[in-house]
């Protein structure tokens, strides 16, 4: 269930220790997570973020050593003030509040702009060997990941699968995939509009302040472009997506191999995302994920329309009727 925006009560201790003696502490937000977050201001006008990541169902180990890494290849991740890694609780730099989402929302006239340095931010990130000690995200972790969507969202729509056969038409799409030698890269894996600031001062990649980035894995260098791309919370025009990929294809020098994984992994993301959104409402008590479902279906019908996809888009066809798909979430329904 969705904890309620109120600071934990050992928050006053941890930042009284840390030199915050007093400090104020107002909600900021809160996710798809366990995880919390709270502005915390103090009488001589310093500001920062407190991560609330309570154990068990939070470690804020990987945030803190992503973070890390992050700075240190030269792209901005929040500063670790102070850390009290058995209780979840992290003091953090802060960003601001100028959010990508909005400032895209604010000025349009900018889309291309902003989401070409976006690119660049991946093009920068691979052009590093991945951070040391991540897990791997594969073909096996793709296809496992796949199975969200047929055990939530096929029964909470009604509906019956062959579990095997989407499987199956999954791994025809995926082994090319996996087998084409790119990567591997550190991979954000929830990287998009809503998970970047605007740092005033800075300019390049590095005034964009990432966020979210706790379950970076070791994966292929299209999964983070198509994750921005196709925004689960904001229409991104086919226009822009294809300037973006196009972009980062010449600055990274990637070919036709990169195109084709791009529109799987899109896929697969897609897939797995209208999953975990079934799973956020009905495990988690957060319905409010239900209303990206139709955004979300209209990203994997552009998908299911590459020629590589055929085998998944069959699966599709026999076992999802247009009833069953953007159609079953109108307000109408």
């Amino acid at each position: 269930m969705a904890l309620p925006m109120i600071p934990p009560a050992d928050a006053p201790d941890f930042l009284a220790a840390n030199g915050w003696p007093g400090a104020r502490i107002d909600p900021l937000a809160g996710d798809a997570s366990f995880r919390r977050y709270f502005r915390v201001r103090d009488d001589d006008g310093r500001c920062a973020v407190l991560m609330d990541a309570p154990p068990p169902h939070e470690d804020p180990r990987p945030f803190v050593a992503v973070a890390e890494w992050l700075a240190s290849i030269g792209l901005s991740a929040p500063q670790i003030l102070a850390r009290d890694l058995d209780r979840g609780l992290l003091l953090l730099g802060d960003f601001g509040d100028d959010r990508l989402r909005e400032r895209l929302d604010r000025t349009p006239d900018r889309e291309r702009e902003l989401y070409g340095i976006a690119t660049d931010v991946l093009v920068h990130l691979h052009a590093h060997p991945p951070m040391p000690g991540l897990p791997v995200h594969g073909l096996d972790q793709w296809l496992d990941e796949l199975a969200l969507f047929t055990d939530w969202y096929v029964p909470a729509v009604g509906l019956g699968a062959d579990a095997a056969a989407y499987r199956a038409a999954w791994r025809e799409v995926l082994v090319p995939v996996a087998a084409d030698g790119l990567g591997p890269v550190t991979v954000l894996r929830d990287y998009h509009a809503e998970n970047v600031m605007l740092v005033e001062g800075r300019s390049g990649v590095e005034q964009f302040g990432l966020l979210d980035f706790q379950d970076a894995l070791a994966g292929h260098p299209a999964y983070d472009l198509a994750s921005v791309l196709e925004d689960a919370r904001r229409d991104v025009s086919p226009a822009i997506e294809r300037a973006m990929i196009d972009r980062y294809r010449a600055a990274a020098g990637q070919g036709d191999a990169f195109e084709a994984a791009y529109w799987a992994l899109a896929a697969q993301r897609n897939t797995r995302i209208l999953g975990v959104f079934v799973r956020l409402w009905k495990r988690d008590g957060k319905p409010d994920y239900k209303r990206f479902q139709p955004r979300m279906w209209g990203l994997l019908e552009r998908n299911l329309a590459h020629p590589a996809l055929a085998p998944v888009t069959a699966w599709f066809d026999a076992h999802v009727p247009q009833s069953h798909r953007a159609a079953y979430w109108s307000p109408d329904q």
